[in-house]
């Protein structure tokens, strides 16, 4: 019985998807549940299951093909077995492609061999694909061959594999890549970040001190009960959401000629990935404890890098913390993730000499920096809810007091 393998119902903020690459090729066999293909959207990259176990007999679409929601993407055999090879997998297509003119079965091998990234660069630094031996999985041609074989005067499938991935040869090489759907995405949020809001930057600096003081004395016992180690985030994420009660028109957002009070917090931690930066969001922040802010924020970031997590946890949100400090960054002027109006900056700690009492002492000092939207926030509820984070991680005891 042959079956259709289609495109998963993707979310309503998310129109289409691209075909990472496939796991499987025509003609092998694959389990139930056996993952066959990432599909990479603008948020997360999801994992597409096999939906019955047998014999792949077409994939109607390539890698790197734009595909959306139940578009059918390849036909699986579920009445063959493991090493059987139905008639109908012999004359499928690894990739989708038109009817057209008859051509030689030679050059239309080679022409579904070749990548669409190597096809545009073999256009244009004049390569006949037909003669580059392809070093991709199954002998695909890649874009790094093309280059190569337009780089070097006597190609070799060695030398071709081996050549880096660059665009011209000689002293001043370039390379040009796609941006990820991810980064797409990013851009144009940054972009109509900073087209549709008036945004503005209060700065002021915090004492670590006595968070870190608090943290040493009780880290061994927070990890042994817990289960995961006590970090600085989830004090901020805590007193974030002691400002945000003070001043709620910062956890508020702007729709059309409306100001939409938010009467939850949903917390977005700024988190990095192999594929960019990805913000998942902390929801109903101040319901949980300070372990269990702690655990959802350890696993977001285990999950980010596996590229595991989902779109609703990267979807909302109503304030958002980044901290450039893990990088080293000393000071930065961090842009709304919309439609929020507030985000949070953390730097990294540094000693400095400050005065205390009319004396200069040293204290691990973190410049603090909150981006707002000037349309809804003026500068007294953008400087005053600042000022409520930092007094809360210099006084970790007003977050009990709630003062």
């Amino acid at each position: 019985m042959l079956i259709e393998v289609k495109v998963p119902q993707l979310p309503e903020s998310v129109s289409e998807a691209t075909l990472v690459a496939w796991k499987k090729k025509v003609g092998e066999f694959v389990e139930r549940d056996e993952n066959l293909i990432d599909l990479e959207t603008d948020k997360v990259v999801l994992e597409l299951p096999a939906p019955q176990a047998g014999v792949i007999v077409s994939l109607v679409k390539g890698d790197g093909a734009t595909v959306v929601s139940n578009e059918v993407i390849a036909t699986i055999d579920t009445a063959a077995k493991a090493g059987d090879k139905p008639a109908a997998a012999a004359a499928a297509a690894p990739a989708a492609a038109p009817a057209a003119a008859p051509a030689p079965a030679k050059a239309a091998k080679a022409e579904a061999a070749v990548m669409p990234a190597a096809k545009k660069a073999a256009a244009d630094l004049g390569v006949d694909t037909s003669k580059v031996a392809g070093s991709g999985r199954d002998g695909r041609v890649l874009k790094e061959d093309v280059v190569a074989a337009a780089a070097a005067p006597a190609p070799a499938a060695a030398s071709v594999a081996s050549a880096p991935a660059v665009e011209l040869a000689g002293d001043r090489p370039e390379q040009r890549v796609a941006m990820s759907r991810l980064r797409q995405r990013v851009a144009e949020r940054l972009i109509q970040s900073q087209s549709t809001a008036a945004i503005l930057t209060t700065f002021n600096e915090v004492n670590m001190k006595p968070v870190m003081d608090l943290r040493n004395k009780y880290k061994d016992r927070f990890e042994k009960e817990f289960g995961v180690k006590l970090g600085f985030m989830g004090f901020f994420v805590k007193a974030a959401v002691h400002a945000l009660r003070k001043y709620p028109i910062v956890n508020a957002s702007v729709d059309g000629n409306d100001i939409v009070y938010h009467g939850y917090y949903d917390i977005g931690v700024a988190v990095g990935s192999p594929r960019g930066l990805v913000v998942p969001v902390i929801r109903n922040a101040d319901q949980l404890s300070l372990a269990q802010i702690e655990k959802q924020i350890a696993d977001f970031g285990k999950r980010a890098q596996e590229g595991k997590l989902t779109i609703e946890e990267l979807t909302g949100g109503t304030y958002t913390i980044s901290n450039g400090g893990t990088f080293g960054s000393m000071m930065s002027t961090p842009i709304i993730n919309p439609p929020q109006s507030a985000i949070l900056g953390m730097h990294a700690t540094k000693e400095r000499a400050v005065v205390e009492n009319g004396e200069i002492v040293v204290r691990p000092m973190m410049y603090l920096a909150q981006s707002y939207d000037h349309r809804i926030i003026d500068g007294r509820e953008a400087v005053l809810s600042l000022v409520a984070i930092k007094e809360a991680i210099e006084d970790p005891a007003r977050l009990l007091l709630d003062l």
